[in-house]
């Protein structure tokens, strides 16, 4: 329906099997503990296709649930970025025993 200008989605749903290319702008309301879920919904919008700017807003409430999952994601990215890294190059300088102590 093109008088529809309104897609209410929940992050798990939003995050698979779907091209959102129509989509501007996304309002968090619930973040997910794993910041790679969101990471993975974002991307969704900002596919082939896609010719507007995009808009991500979070809502969140200070001292709340969702403001100490948002902390959560953090460290859980500077922990992914320090061991893993974000390219191909990292995963390079990671040692036997490094790899064997994260499938233990």
């Amino acid at each position: 329906d093109p008088t529809v200008t309104v897609f209410l989605v929940s992050l798990k749903a939003g995050g698979v099997a779907l091209n959102l290319t129509e989509a501007s702008r996304v309002f968090v309301l619930d973040p997910w503990f794993n910041p790679a879920v969101e990471d993975q919904a974002f991307d969704r919008i900002h596919r082939l296709g896609q010719h507007r700017p995009i808009t991500i807003t979070r809502l969140i409430i200070a001292n709340s649930i969702e403001s100490r999952i948002l902390e959560l994601q953090g460290k859980k990215k500077l922990l992914f970025d320090s061991t893993i890294g974000q390219d191909l190059e990292s995963l390079s300088r990671i040692t036997r025993q490094e790899m064997e102590f994260l499938f233990q």
